[in-house]
């Protein structure tokens, strides 16, 4: 499993700088998601839900949407929207508790 450790030593050293945070001095919605990422690829999943909460919605919607696009579920495409709406909420509401526990 060397492969496996060298591609994650490589993530972690290959992280993209959040312009959003270098500009306006805060996180974005989305920051976190990266290390969460590596956390969950590492096995820490509850490390990878306390960096970034919506990161196991957001997987479940895309491996849906995939399958969807494969299978044409019948209320597929209604069980994506509901699926994005707590997606959505859920990083709203994870961005602004970061934000409501900086200050």
């Amino acid at each position: 499993m060397k492969w496996y450790e060298d591609f994650i030593r490589w993530l972690e050293q290959h992280q993209m700088p959040c312009s959003y945070k270098e500009f306006f001095g805060i996180e974005c919605p989305g920051c976190g998601m990266q290390r969460a990422i590596i956390a969950l690829l590492k096995g820490n999943v509850l490390e990878s839900i306390q960096t970034y909460p919506p990161l196991f919605p957001l997987i479940a919607m895309y491996v849906f949407l995939v399958l969807h696009l494969i299978f044409r579920f019948r209320k597929g495409a209604k069980i994506l929207l509901y699926m994005f709406i707590v997606t959505v909420a859920l990083i709203v509401g994870s961005f602004a508790w970061k934000m409501v526990n900086k200050l």
